[in-house]
Formats: C-alpha cells, structure tokens, sequence
C-alpha cells in the first residue's frame, strides 16, 4: 500500500514531512503514527491504515512535496505468520532496548497511555516516554487537542540537559508546542511586513446592555446561544465597513484589493494554548443572530479539534474580543495579509459627561474602548478615524431594540 502525502483542506496543494516516526523495515500496527508534515494551514500526524511493514520511505524528513506524492510504501502482515512470530516481529532492535530500559530509581516505571490531561499517548510516544522516564504531565503537546507527539518529546529531551545548569530551584523550561511555534513566525512575519498604528475611541454600550437585558433571556431559549457583546460589534463592524471598504481589504504588491463580502475572522483562544482566527463567511448577510450562532459554532469547532483548516483561511478582517477578561485597551497585532484588526476590550462602568441642550451633566455608563491597528501603508490615520467613529455612531445610536427582536 502506498502511503500518500493528505490533503488538509480543499486549497492544500502541498506538505512537509516534519519527521518520520518509523523507519524502513518496522512493523507497525493499525492507527501507529508514521509521520508528522505541516501545511500552510496545519500540522497533523499521519496514522497507518493497516498493520505491516513499513518497507520503504520515500521522501525524507524536510522535503516539500505536492498533495497526493507517494511518501513510503507499507506492506501488509504476513498472513501466514504464527502469533508468536508476528509478536517477535513487532519487536524491532531499539525497542528491545526500550523495553529493557529501567529508570535510575531502579524501580519498573510501568509505559504511560495517556498524558496529564487524560489525551491518549500513540504508541510511539509511550515507548519514547518509558525509555527515558519522562513523565508526560511535564511535556507542552503540540499536536490536535494538545495531544503529545513523538517530536515534543524529543524537543523535551532536547531542552533537558543544558535546563539542569541553567534554571534555578523551581523553574522549569517549556519548550514552544508547534501551534505557539506558528503564532510566533506569523506574529513575527506580520509585525515585520506591516507598519502598525493604533487608534481608539470610546463608545458608550448603554443601548446594548438595555437590550441586552431586555433580550437575554427568550434569546437564549430561542437561539441557544448567549447574548454577548461581540455579535453586537460584529454586527455594527460589518455596516461601517461598507462605508470604508479599504479596511476589508489586503496589499498585493503594489495595490489593494477591496474584498466584495467581509469574511469576518474572529479571534479564538485555545485555552490557553493558542490563538487561532477561524472565519465567518460573508458576515454582512448575516443577522445578529446569525452572527451569534455562527461565532459560537466556530469557536466550538476550534476547540473541540472539529473543524477544517479551509475555516482559518479567506478573512478579509478580524475582531479580537478580550473584553470577559476586563481588560482597557489591546493593541492587536494584523492578520496577514489584512490590513486591520479591531480589538474590544473590557465594558466598564464608569462616569462621563453627557452634552444636553441645558448643559451638561454627570451620567454612569457602561463604556468600552474599540482600539484599531491599522496597516499604514494601506491607510492613514484620518480614514481609520473616521472609521472608528462611524463604527462609534452605529453602536450608540442604533435600535437595537428593532434588531435583536427579529
């Protein structure tokens, strides 16, 4: 059987292999890893169909090569062979080395199936763990779902040594799981490509949070989902940018490209362990309550390891939301190849003047900061303004009354 280089998503023309997990002429079992490759989009372990040999391996570790290349050959088990020879096959040089492995306390340290967080450990990865008495509770995982793959425990094996010299009482050095290794290089690379600039307004929620309280509750029961404040900003996000369509865009060269529909990509905390943007496809079609659910679907999705690496591609702008966390302002970093993101931040109550015709007075209100970063080669500063000011507009003095009743 040939193995073959997947496709990790509908645009996917091509992969890494990132490294083999067996070599030529291991036995393997049904569901053993083979290999690890990255796309563009992800990283994944490639898992073998069916027990065999694996009797060749065709392209080694660092290649690129396009979807569909044969990658090794995998033969199929001797059907013939007793149990007891199938058995002694399945036990290769370096794992009768493994198996005879103890720890220094000289006590049996028995092969562990899951890490900390109760994620299945592949075959691979005990062996490796129970060889060198790595305990996997102490191992940052980069795979799906945060799952440890056999090269985070060779990078903790790596990083073993010199942290005994280096780290003092009660430190310890977690090496970067390769979702942080990614967000690293594109935060990096954008941070390089893009001159930043940062604006902010503040903007008064009172209408939101009236309708939000009047609301909540049927909308709960009606939709399923909670009544927070982001679908309102995306909501009120999508409106003005059709006034200011050089924000949805991106730089291609020497020119911008306005994008007909906002693809809305919002920004999901993996918790803790990660950030990724999947994307709400032309959110401007979309009702509040469409928003709502289709955010809370995506998040779901990215969480739970379900989703397709096609759904982090295509965002044409991103909206950040820190706000459950309190915070005041964010200066966010932009998601290539957009040229803008706007962060919400924490709704605080908070004493503001208020202009009437007989004068002005004291009122408390709930009050967020909406902060942009803005690629300065696209825009300058009086256009994102009154972006933001417009976008200030809409959330104030909209009826939301009228739009989250329909």
């Amino acid at each position: 059987m040939n193995i073959l280089m997947p496709q990790l998503g509908e645009t996917v023309t091509e992969g890494t292999i990132i490294t083999w997990c067996k070599r030529e002429g291991d036995t393997v079992q049904a569901d053993d890893v083979l290999l690890e490759i990255e796309t563009d989009k992800a990283a994944t372990e490639v898992p073998a169909p069916m027990a065999g040999v694996l009797s060749r391996i065709l392209v080694p570790a660092g290649q690129t090569v396009a979807v569909g290349t044969t990658l090794a050959v995998l033969d199929s088990a001797d059907a013939s062979a007793t149990p007891l020879t199938q058995s002694m096959a399945t036990t290769t040089a370096p794992e009768r080395e493994e198996v005879a492995a103890v720890p220094a306390t000289g006590r049996w340290k028995r092969e562990p199936k899951f890490d900390g967080a109760r994620r299945p450990l592949s075959p691979s990865v005990r062996r490796l763990l129970r060889k060198n008495a790595l305990d996997p509770a102490h191992i940052v995982g980069g795979g799906r779902d945060g799952r440890i793959r056999r090269s985070d425990v060779l990078a903790r094996m790596g990083n073993a040594a010199p942290a005994a010299n280096l780290l003092a009482p009660g430190e310890r050095l977690v090496p970067f799981n390769r979702v942080r290794k990614r967000i690293a290089e594109h935060m990096v690379r954008s941070k390089s490509t893009s001159p930043h600039v940062l604006q902010a307004v503040e903007v008064d929620f009172s209408g939101v949070v009236a309708a939000r309280e009047k609301y909540k509750a049927a909308w709960r029961e009606r939709f399923g989902v909670a009544l927070t404040f982001l679908p309102f900003v995306a909501h009120a996000t999508c409106r003005a940018l059709a006034a200011y369509p050089s924000l949805n865009a991106s730089i291609e060269g020497e020119a911008l490209r306005l994008h007909a529909d906002v693809n809305l990509a919002v920004a999901v905390d993996l918790n803790f362990e990660g950030l990724v943007a999947p994307v709400l496809r032309r959110a401007q079609t979309l009702s509040l309550a469409g928003i709502a659910r289709g955010i809370q679907a995506m998040t779901q999705r990215v969480r739970s390891g379900k989703f397709s690496p096609d759904e982090l591609t295509g965002g044409t702008y991103t909206l950040s939301n820190s706000g459950s966390f309190g915070t005041l302002i964010t200066a966010p970093i932009i998601n290539q190849p957009q040229v803008a993101i706007l962060s919400l931040d924490g709704i605080h109550k908070r004493a503001t003047v208020i202009e009437g015709e007989t004068g002005d007075s004291i009122a408390i209100r709930p009050i967020g900061v909406l902060a942009q970063s803005f690629d300065h080669r696209a825009i300058d500063g009086a256009y994102s303004a009154a972006y933001l000011r417009t976008l200030k507009g809409m959330i104030e003095a909209r009826d939301w009354d009228a739009v989250v009743s329909v």
